[in-house]
């Protein structure tokens, strides 16, 4: 049997979208914790029943595991502020997690600094 088609497509995108945007605002704002500082939200995956999202953060000072644990423990408080902003059925259980991208991008372009300065070298 055919899957019914969306009658609005990429929803969850825009959800996800919406998720990111009203996350970073509540964390600036109104989270007290100390241990979680300038965190940045990089990206939200929703899952398609909308139960669950994981939310990838990254952050320029501090502790990524203590951030992540203060974060996850205001997973309950984050989604109430959510369940204020967005106008949908289901608001997902917030799961944070840390996105290293950004050190791994650092990391790569320090290796293509390093060759090209190598190579400079050698030619000359």
């Amino acid at each position: 049997m055919a899957r019914k088609k969306s009658s609005t497509p990429h929803r969850g995108f825009r959800v996800a979208d919406q998720i990111q945007r009203d996350l970073t605002e509540l964390i600036a704002r109104e989270l007290k914790d100390p241990r979680v500082g300038m965190v940045t939200i990089q990206a939200v995956e929703v899952t398609p029943d909308y139960a669950h999202a994981k939310v990838f953060f990254s952050m320029l000072t501090g502790d990524p595991v203590a951030c992540a644990e203060g974060l996850n423990q205001a997973a309950g408080f984050l989604r109430a502020g959510l369940f204020k902003r967005l106008h949908i059925h289901t608001v997902p259980t917030l799961h944070f997690h840390f996105d290293r991208t950004t050190e791994r991008a650092a990391d790569m372009n320090a290796l293509i600094a390093q060759a090209v300065a190598s190579r400079s070298k050698n030619e000359e």
